[in-house]
């Protein structure tokens, strides 16, 4: 298939999910995880309209950063090492893997001498798989109240990645758990600003994601190709 043909898969998919659950399509936001493709391709999916970048590893990015800097707005989806924020905050404009205080206080650190705030999603170990990152769903509510002390972090919304399932609608229990943890988060008025964003869903399963209330979702198989099963 070329490019031209997934995205139009894709946004038919989208549209179907959306109208299964009652929602809009312009509430839904696509990123591009191109981080096994080269630059020219991510270049390719820009052109196309696909304006968001995911990628989990800067060496890599660099590259696609160097030339659509600009065009794109970058998201960082992969774990964050503490010693890797020099390189990542200030070039991405969303952390989707926020989970410990340590990485907390190097993003404020950083941010404070770029003089920005940034945008976070804190990740949530929803599956409680030992391979996957992310804080277990009942220490979020801590993990919140203890941000408030790094005023340079913007606790935007959650992430979760959901087990490969051969059946893709044996993720839903994963997406319903993090929009209800999302839910649950803004009732209790511990932040200052509600949470809004779900970054959930990937190639197996985003239409799932989406009736369950995805507002991202990252999507690297169907859009490039490559055949590649942790895609952020």
């Amino acid at each position: 298939m070329t490019l031209q043909s997934r995205l139009r898969d894709v946004e038919n998919r989208l549209e179907q999910a959306c109208l299964r659950s009652g929602r809009q399509r312009e509430d839904i936001k696509v990123i591009a995880v191109t981080k096994y493709v080269p630059a020219d391709t991510a270049q390719a999916v820009v052109r196309e309209g696909i304006t968001h970048i995911g990628e989990n590893r800067w060496p890599a990015a660099k590259a696609k950063w160097d030339v659509l800097k600009g065009q794109a707005v970058f998201h960082y989806i992969g774990s964050l090492q503490t010693n890797k924020v020099k390189d990542v905050i200030g070039k991405f404009d969303f952390i989707h893997s926020l989970d410990r205080l340590s990485l907390a206080e190097a993003i404020h650190i950083r941010a404070q001498a770029l003089d920005i705030h940034v945008p976070c999603f804190l990740q949530v170990n929803v599956s409680g798989e030992q391979s996957k990152h992310g804080l277990a769903p009942e220490d979020v509510k801590t993990f919140i109240t203890d941000l408030q002390r790094y005023e340079r972090i913007h606790p935007v919304g959650l992430m979760t990645m959901a087990p490969y399932e051969s059946e893709p609608e044996a993720t839903r229990p994963i997406f319903r758990s993090l929009r209800q943890l999302k839910d649950d988060l803004n009732g209790m008025s511990i932040l200052k600003e509600p949470l809004t964003e779900l970054s959930m869903g990937m190639s197996n399963d985003f239409e799932v994601a989406v009736e369950e209330g995805a507002t991202w979702v990252r999507l690297g198989t169907v859009l490039v190709g490559k055949e590649e099963i942790e895609e952020g």
